[in-house]
């Protein structure tokens, strides 16, 4: 605690309970936040990778075709103009067909146009001479087709990145359902415009999807001749390398998925079974033993034994549902035992009253009004020791035990016997105590009584000219308080009832019902909760012969 103080009561010891305070994460949270993060970071990881992966896809096939088409205008423009007028070449619309047809022959799924400085087509790559002959435009080989499930596989992978964040490309997709086809051609006009104002590498590539699933990438490049731009050539090609790369990473991204879900839903039914099972089971110990079933064993044997949290709370519930038993087997007794000792002087009052209604000797009345007096004295005693004892029970669970010596306390004691002291003949206190002190764990006002009611009760029993020792050592990493006194001992058969509830061993001579019996019992409750022990035994010569009776309690150190 913060003052350095200890609590009372059932506790851990003091090494297990700071293990458990510096155990900053548990296992189960530390099991919990594994499960329940390691699908997720690596789905999420998965996903921003695929998106990297697709656009730096894209911008090696951009790279790639926009370098084709760089070695086509420059094929071109050596090739394919006429340098009749060298201030404005112009080019030859039959050769440059032909050695168009002939560049794209390498490349069969890449589709070249080449357009002229009023945007008219001047060869096509795929135009080739019919059998009637006109031309005929041949198309791109068929789209891939991988069936439904790749198609849905598509479609919810998109929805999914929809809603995470993401890095697009540098030039978006466009996925409008009307986007062009191979039949697309750019501005050649703006085209023009930005190679005569030194603008041609801002002009973007256009990437789209068709509506026969097929992603196509355009770019246009100027085609030029002594620094005189003569053309556009567009180069269409269907990016085929692209989709069936990104078909392989999603289908390996949906795999991981599907290993992580599997992984999640085994790890969860796991935690299931070791965390919320054991915790409902613990629940319907608890109610069963809130209803009164299951006096003891309630809590599963198995949840005991486990080395977990749930062990731990288990095991406290236990002790718990123990010590409430206990606690109230302990109450029961001591109703029973008050209302037992209480009968007693009712009985002898009620007979008292009766025998004096009777009689007319004043003397005989008189001496039955005492009768009735002592009785009464007799029960107000009674109920004040009855009503401590039960307080302090209480008390105790509420206050906390700090670190007290009990050497000034003893003095103190010393001092206060010496100044009440009536006749030389009262029997004499002497403390044995090492000069350091002796610090305890304790709660100062209790075990001030518990001196007191020691010895008190050896001062009861002190023949006349007596001496009462008590010694203070250290044994066995305890402190040990002994009182010893010089009287007629305890009957060995009684040494362990003397601390029972009312139990009275009083000395020959002493006013009956001067003690309630609860003074040593008092003295046990205290010193158990203090963490310590209590015993009586008598002492001996070495003939055997009893020299009195010793009282020792033992308290943990501080």
């Amino acid at each position: 605690m913060p003052d350095g103080s200890r609590p009372i009561g059932r506790h851990y010891a003091p090494a297990e309970a700071q293990r458990f305070r510096q155990r900053w994460v548990s296992p189960l949270l530390r099991r919990i936040l594994m499960v329940n993060a390691l699908p997720l970071a690596l789905l999420v990881v998965a996903l921003l990778y695929l998106d990297q992966y697709q656009n730096g896809l894209l911008e090696a096939q951009v790279a790639a075709l926009r370098e084709q088409a760089r070695v086509f205008a420059g094929a071109l423009g050596e090739s394919a103009v006429s340098t009749g007028d060298p201030d404005n070449p112009k080019l030859v619309q039959v050769v440059a067909s032909s050695l168009l047809r002939r560049l794209t022959e390498p490349t069969p799924d890449a589709d070249a146009k080449l357009y002229g400085p009023d945007g008219t087509i001047l060869a096509d790559s795929r135009l080739r001479p019919g059998r009637d002959g006109q031309e005929t435009r041949e198309p791109l080989p068929p789209p891939i087709t991988h069936g439904t499930f790749v198609a849905a596989v598509g479609k919810i992978y998109d929805a999914i990145l929809s809603f995470l964040p993401h890095s697009g490309p540098s030039t978006p997709i466009d996925l409008n359902p009307a986007a062009g086809g191979t039949d697309w051609q750019p501005n050649v006009k703006e085209e023009l415009r930005l190679q005569s104002a030194g603008e041609s590498n801002q002009t973007p590539p256009y990437i789209r999807r068709t509506r026969d699933n097929r992603l196509l990438v355009t770019v246009a490049v100027p085609v030029e001749r002594d620094k005189h731009t003569v053309g556009i050539i567009s180069l269409t090609r269907e990016a085929r390398e692209v989709d069936e790369s990104l078909f392989t990473v999603r289908i390996s991204i949906l795999a991981l998925f599907g290993m992580a879900l599997a992984l999640t839903v085994l790890l969860s039914w796991y935690l299931s079974l070791t965390i919320a099972r054991p915790i409902l089971r613990l629940a319907v110990a608890a109610a069963d033993m809130r209803e009164g079933k299951g006096r003891s064993g309630s809590v599963p044997p198995s949840l005991l034994t486990r080395r977990d949290e749930i062990g731990a709370l288990a095991s406290a519930l236990s002790d718990s549902a123990a010590a409430l038993w206990e606690r109230m087997d302990a109450i029961e007794r001591f109703a029973a035992d008050v209302a037992h000792e209480i009968k007693n002087p009712l009985s002898s009052i009620r007979s008292a009253i009766e025998t004096l209604r009777r009689i007319e000797d004043p003397a005989r009345q008189r001496q039955l009004l005492t009768i009735i007096a002592e009785d009464v004295m007799r029960l107000d005693r009674l109920i004040t020791d009855v009503s401590d004892a039960s307080r302090l029970d209480a008390e105790l669970s509420r206050v906390s035990a700090q670190a007290v010596d009990v050497v000034p306390i003893l003095r103190t004691l010393q001092e206060l016997d010496e100044a009440t002291r009536q006749h030389e003949a009262d029997p004499r206190l002497e403390v044995i105590a090492p000069p350091a002190g002796m610090v305890v764990w304790a709660v100062e006002d209790r075990l001030v009584q518990v001196l007191r009611n020691l010895i008190g009760n050896a001062q009861s029993f002190s023949p006349p000219g007596g001496r009462i020792t008590v010694r203070v050592r250290e044994a066995n990493g305890m402190a040990e308080l002994s009182v010893e006194d010089e009287g007629p001992g305890v009957p060995d058969a009684n040494l362990e009832h003397i601390f029972d509830r009312f139990y009275s061993e009083r000395p020959s001579g002493e006013r009956f019902g001067s003690h309630s019996g609860l003074g040593l019992s008092i003295s046990r409750q205290i010193i158990e909760a203090l963490r310590g022990q209590i015993s009586a035994e008598n002492r001996r010569d070495s003939n055997g012969s009893i020299l009195g009776a010793r009282f020792i309690v033992r308290l943990p150190l501080a």
